[in-house]
């Protein structure tokens, strides 16, 4: 810890959330909000110009994930520290922030002391994690989908054909199904938009 503010970046698409956050750190006597970011493709470039102590991102961002941007900055600007805090409390989601480098994770209906002490705790070297999602996560397991497997799933959002898909992902058009099958059965869903689905609400995907 040093006698300067701790510099934060912030990450968050939605304008309110991100000015009132923004407000709320830049009353603590020892947090500095140095730059904000709308979207997941700007937190790099942020990073770089402005060198923060932490970067606080959303997951869910226009462009690149905040899961994305954790890894970029793990490999360009590693001595950021790395909060993710996310409306999504999924068990998947908190696996992929810890394995793309962040050393925190919250959701965002705790109270603003609760975030930053979290800041403070991330810069000190430590790791913070939501307790009843660390709970949740070690129950839930890893994911079971194969990173083709998830791929052939994101691919069919749109409600692409199996012929879509191959022609996307340069695949044929049995090795699709066999993966979209294999996605179905892992999940235990009727279809694939329902494995879909449930691959997005533990945070697979």
């Amino acid at each position: 810890m040093t006698d300067r503010p701790i510099r934060v970046l912030l990450a968050e698409d939605q304008g309110m959330m991100r000015g009132a956050l923004a407000l709320l750190l830049g009353m603590e006597d020892d947090i500095e909000v140095v730059a904000q970011v709308a979207a997941g493709e700007a937190i790099l470039d942020a990073a770089l110009a402005h060198r923060p102590d932490v970067a606080l991102l959303d997951i869910e961002l226009p462009g690149r994930s905040g899961l994305d941007a954790a890894a970029d900055l793990r490999a360009r600007v590693p001595d950021c520290r790395v909060l993710i805090l996310t409306t999504f409390g999924r068990p998947g989601y908190l696996r992929r922030a810890m394995e793309a480098g962040a050393t925190g994770f919250l959701v965002k209906d705790g109270p603003v002391e609760e975030l930053a002490a979290a800041i403070r705790r991330v810069l000190a070297g430590e790791t913070v994690v939501d307790p009843a999602l660390a709970t949740a996560a070690l129950s839930a397991g890893p994911n079971p989908l194969t990173s083709r497997e998830s791929d052939t799933l994101k691919a069919s959002a749109d409600g692409a054909t199996v012929a879509d898909i191959a022609a996307r992902l340069h695949l044929s058009e049995s090795t699709v199904r066999n993966y979209l099958s294999s996605a179905i059965g892992k999940t235990g869903t009727r279809n694939r938009m329902e494995a879909l689905r449930e691959a997005r609400s533990q945070g697979w995907l």
